[in-house]
């Protein structure tokens, strides 16, 4: 839940966070004296709707987050759901995978992909300095990251003598 609070021209928020432990609350910073004609309208009026899905975005952006608090636990435990798009007839020559994360995690890309793939991290990182894994947008150091929503990696089996046992990971393992 937000709080907002105007002073003048300025605005405060803060997005109130319960423990369900002991019942105490924690007010997390959002604006701070910002001037209202500086803030997008759309996320203003989310703020003054206590809008559930901006309050979730908020509350975990995990690198805006660890600047407001002392510590921030994260937890490796993810439930992932796949959906394949496109079925290949023929064994695949390429692997596309787009993130669609509605909070952020605390697992790395490249332990993420390696058991959802039953690959080595360092054949990832092989892959990927031979060009034949990329992540876009983030580039070259994001397979030590957390995956985030739009990120996409794409791999390149066509000369991966196991590509079809790596595509068949992908998609089978779990997909819906």
């Amino acid at each position: 839940m937000f709080r907002v609070n105007a002073n003048g021209k300025r605005l405060d928020a803060w997005l109130i966070y319960n423990c369900t432990a002991c019942g105490n609350t924690w007010n997390r910073p959002v604006l701070k004296r910002r001037p209202v004609g500086g803030i997008d309208p759309r996320f203003l009026a989310a703020l003054r709707a206590n809008d559930a899905e901006t309050a979730e975005h908020v509350a975990f952006d995990l690198a805006d987050l660890r600047r407001k608090a002392e510590r921030v636990e994260v937890f490796a435990e993810v439930l992932l759901r796949k959906e394949v798009l496109i079925a290949p007839e023929n064994p695949a020559e390429r692997l596309e995978i787009a993130f669609a994360l509605p909070a952020a995690v605390g697992l790395r890309l490249d332990r993420l992909l390696a058991a959802e793939l039953g690959l080595a991290r360092s054949r990832l990182q092989r892959l990927q300095d031979t060009g034949r894994l990329t992540v876009s947008p983030d580039g070259a150091r994001s397979l030590r990251k957390a995956p985030h929503r739009g990120l996409r990696v794409t791999i390149d089996l066509s000369r991966e003598d196991d590509g079809t046992a790596i595509a068949d990971a992908a998609w089978c393992n779990g997909a819906q």
